[in-house]
């Protein structure tokens, strides 16, 4: 990622990257911010391949629109994180203006014109540079806690695979010889792939179709805050859900993959009620979903309440 100089110099002045390392000291950080949005309120955010990347090149799209810098994320089925660093009107702008490109795009490809209408995102002060550590690192780790066979740094729909690299390695082997540079594309092209109606003025990396997510996360930025790789490692291995206090729970453990129980939920809707989906369903139809669900299926009780739109603290003892 690129970020001019007055933009690295804030940066580094707000995140203490200049400050004397003094063992066990925090440094006090400032504009950092962590949002998400609660994946309780819908059935998916993300179908399919071509959604993920959709989703990831909306994030490059926005990123050129608002003064912001990105130093972690992660697209969930379900819902998404990202942590930011900015003033917090251009980081909430960034992410409601993301849940809006979100929401008609889903509205265009699922004629589904409601879908996000009650989708607020949810956001945390980060305060000081361990906890921005330990944040980077939960948003990171979402995938594998969340049950899904991918490692934190392979999963290809966050940053995780982007830190700590060796030069020109990426998520997947051979994947270079996918990369193109977006100049050797007419514009026509780019605002297809980038569903926009501007194209970015520099030119940019892109695999497939997908802008590489190196073009938007600032990577060197996230590496100095962890000094070293056996500093973030560190961070990786001890960082756990109850060290971010989330405003409407933390993500599930799945001892079964999302994508797999996404699957079996919607046979089950087929089967039992004769839809597809559950937006259709009544509450006690939920309920009596969740039921079948944990009954056949060795799941997390939060994560198959959550895939089944209701919220835990208020159907828990009923399941």
């Amino acid at each position: 990622m690129e970020i001019n100089d007055g933009i690295r110099r804030a940066v580094e002045s707000d995140l203490g990257l200049n400050a004397p390392f003094v063992k066990g000291q925090s440094i006090p950080v400032r504009n950092c911010w962590h949002f998400s949005t609660n994946g309780n309120l819908v059935d998916f955010l993300f179908a399919s391949d071509e959604d993920f990347v959709a989703g990831t090149n909306r994030i490059f799209v926005l990123s050129q629109k608002y003064c912001i810098v990105i130093l972690a994320y992660v697209l969930m089925d379900t819902h998404v994180h990202f942590v930011l660093w900015g003033k917090f009107e251009e980081c909430a702008g960034f992410v409601h203006e993301y849940i809006r490109l979100t929401s008609m795009y889903l509205s265009s490809h699922y004629d589904d014109r409601h879908k996000l209408s009650n989708l607020s995102p949810d956001y945390q002060v980060i305060g000081e540079d361990r906890y921005l550590k330990t944040v980077i690192c939960y948003v990171i780790k979402n995938p594998p806690v969340g049950g899904i066979q991918f490692s934190a740094w392979d999963y290809p729909w966050s940053s995780g695979p982007l830190f700590f690299r060796k030069k020109s390695h990426w998520t997947f082997s051979g994947w270079e010889s996918q990369l193109t540079d977006s100049s050797s594309l007419p514009p026509r092209q780019i605002r297809k792939i980038l569903k926009t109606d501007k194209a970015p003025v520099r030119p940019f990396k892109l695999i497939g179709s997908m802008v590489f997510p190196g073009e938007f996360v600032a990577v060197e930025i996230v590496e100095r805050i962890f000094k070293t790789y056996k500093g973030y490692n560190y961070f990786m291995c001890i960082s756990k859900e109850s060290d971010v206090e989330s405003i409407n729970g933390s993500i599930s453990r799945l001892s079964i993959p999302i994508a797999e129980l996404q699957q079996h939920k919607t046979e089950l809707c087929r089967e039992k009620f004769g839809v597809e989906t559950i937006r259709s369903l009544s509450t006690s139809q939920r309920l009596a979903l969740a039921r079948m669900l944990l009954s056949r299926y060795n799941s997390s009780p939060k994560q198959v309440v959550r895939s089944c739109g209701l919220i835990f603290s208020e159907v828990s003892s009923m399941i």
